[in-house]
């Protein structure tokens, strides 16, 4: 049974720094992107990175580059380092995988949530 376990979200500052993990069991996901998607509450749920362990290569969304850092460190684990984050980055979490970056995502994790206050 393939489980993703995220965990490292919380309640912090603006201005702050947070850093997601997630840890995939039950299969191995080194021909797959694992990324994080959000969605904060009334809006849809967009992606905000995702990196392929074959080859490295790397998405992030507009809204957060230069802020947001994502890393995989094996085949099963994927991190989201968030630095300076502001109140319009609240809201859940969720670690994903897939066979490619930008398209549909298998795997699901449950999801964190990040809270920035003002």
């Amino acid at each position: 049974q393939v489980q993703l376990v995220e965990s490292g979200g919380g309640l912090v500052q603006a201005g702050g720094s947070l850093r997601l993990s997630c840890v995939a069991s039950g299969r191995t996901f080194s021909s797959y992107a694992m990324g994080w998607f959000r969605q904060a509450p009334g809006k849809e749920r967009e992606i905000v990175a995702s990196k392929h362990w074959s080859g490295g290569i790397t998405y992030s969304a507009d809204s957060v580059k230069g802020r947001f850092t994502i890393s995989r460190d094996n085949a099963n684990t994927v991190y989201l380092q968030m630095n300076s984050l502001k109140p319009e980055d609240t809201a859940v979490y969720y670690c994903a995988a897939g066979t490619t970056i930008l398209g549909a995502y298998t795997y699901w994790g449950q999801g964190t949530q990040v809270t920035v206050s003002s």
